[in-house]
């Protein structure tokens, strides 16, 4: 049976792609929002959701940090994309009749260094697939898009440059969700474990309940904080460890974590991307 894979953006988007790698063959489903993305899987319409939590250029994608440990979902898995942007054009176009390049602002941003030196003027738009959409349906050999191979391929346009971005390390990390708690098993090789924890509003508590993953050997990936319903006093942390819940070191670091916290909630365990 064909499983439904929801993911934010238009046909032909970054996470199109990467929900493409982890689930070849699948029915996609593209969202509006990262709300609408998640409540896909909430409500049944979706069976798995791939969204984006952090990129190596900007940081946390702030919102997933936000609606993931509400959300009742479970992570069962991650993935990296490789974000490669390439110039589309209308078939038959060269590179010599673009004047124009539309995009999302944020990929004209990171191709700023081509675009300048091949003169052209910039049209922003709503997302990368989006504009490739636009390019193909309008057919002006003199207008291209900013975006990835896989919206080439969707929406019948050619590669005219690839690889144009600045910067050659531009990765996003995505996340698998279900509905459903899929626990990677201890001997599943390496595991990864996501939590969210609030700590208590006592002298030197984060320094306390961080104390104990060094002690026990655990290595923390990731820790983010982040206010919780506006208010000032009221902290919220996400983190990723390397480890299972399982082993004896984090066993013994969230043991030392729970006399420090008045909240603390497991929101996945699953193996660790080997495609970084």
């Amino acid at each position: 049976m064909t499983k439904k894979i929801a993911f934010q953006g238009e046909p032909g988007a970054f996470s199109h792609a990467a929900a493409n790698n982890v689930f070849p063959g699948e029915e996609a489903i593209g969202c509006v929002t990262f709300e609408e993305t998640i409540n896909a899987v909430q409500s049944g319409r979706a069976d798995y959701a791939v969204v984006p939590v952090e990129n190596s250029l900007y940081g946390r994608i702030t919102d997933i940090h936000h609606l993931l440990p509400e959300s009742g979902l479970f992570i069962i898995g991650e993935t990296y994309l490789r974000v490669e942007m390439n110039l589309l054009g209308v078939p038959g176009a060269t590179l010599d009749d673009i004047k124009a390049v539309q995009s999302l602002s944020v990929a004209l941003g990171q191709c700023r260094k081509f675009i300048s030196e091949q003169g052209f003027r910039t049209i922003n738009a709503v997302d990368t697939a989006g504009s490739a959409r636009e390019v193909s349906q309008k057919a002006d050999k003199s207008v291209a898009a900013i975006a990835s191979r896989f919206a080439a391929e969707i929406y019948g346009l050619e590669v005219l440059a690839s690889n144009i971005e600045d910067a050659a390390h531009n990765t996003t990390r995505f996340l698998v969700l279900s509905a459903t708690q899929q626990e990677a098993p201890q001997d599943a090789g390496k595991v990864k474990t996501t939590f969210v924890f609030r700590v208590r509003n006592v002298p030197a508590a984060l320094y306390k309940a961080m104390g104990g993953f060094a002690t026990n050997g655990v290595n923390m990936t990731k820790l983010e904080s982040y206010m919780v319903g506006g208010a000032f006093t009221a902290t919220q942390f996400y983190a990723d460890i390397e480890g299972h819940p399982q082993d004896i070191g984090v066993q013994h670091a969230f043991e030392e974590l729970g006399f420090f916290t008045d909240r603390f909630r497991i929101l996945g365990v699953y193996p660790a991307s080997e495609n970084k």
